[in-house]
């Protein structure tokens, strides 16, 4: 996964920062959707995603890269009875 940079200082160039879940994040990378849910040990789990109020169909999660200040909602799908 791409590293986050939680506490680190600003990087305007160097790092992407994203709220996933109503919480804010820092990569030092772009990335792709893909990229990000396999980095969260979710790629290949069953997830929806929205991305700026957007829901994104899983099968562009490997074409649709993130950008700065992108809000997303990531959602799994929990089993139970």
């Amino acid at each position: 996964m791409p590293a986050i940079e939680n506490d680190a200082p600003e990087k305007s160039d160097k790092t992407m920062q994203l709220t996933i879940n109503g919480e804010t994040r820092k990569f030092a990378t772009v990335m792709t959707i893909s990229e990000l849910l396999e980095g969260m040990e979710l790629k290949g789990k069953y997830v929806a995603v929205e991305r700026n109020l957007e829901v994104i169909s899983y099968t562009q999660y490997d074409e649709v890269t993130l950008a700065e200040g992108d809000r997303l909602e990531i959602v799994t799908l929990v089993g139970g009875g």
